[in-house]
């Protein structure tokens, strides 16, 4: 975690401040899959990137799991999140009060 970029900040700080900044959008609109774009963002910061994992330690790998872990956990959420969605919009909602009157 001690890594510095840039000789200005942590390596994860670099690393989520450039994600945040990066357009991804535009490229989903173009068609792209999420996977492309996640190649493209590292091939744009390779060399950025190489200089972070030259001096790579266990301490950084373990920022990295959390990192995993915590990406991990918000794509559930944004799934569950989906999923209720979905049955939002599928549940009828029935007003009992207007009873049919039953001819005699």
């Amino acid at each position: 975690m001690k890594k510095i970029i840039n000789k200005k900040e942590p390596w994860f700080k670099w690393l989520t401040r450039e994600l945040n900044s990066y357009e991804a959008f535009q490229y989903f609109e173009s068609g792209k899959n999420p996977q492309d774009v996640a190649e493209d963002f590292i091939s744009r910061n390779s060399i950025a990137i190489s200089e972070v994992f030259k001096n790579f330690d266990e301490e950084d790998k373990d920022t990295l799991d959390q990192f995993l872990k915590l990406t991990e956990c918000e794509m559930h959420v944004f799934r569950i999140l989906e999923k209720q969605m979905e049955l939002r919009n599928k549940i009828r909602f029935v007003d009992f009060k207007k009873r049919k009157k039953i001819q005699s």
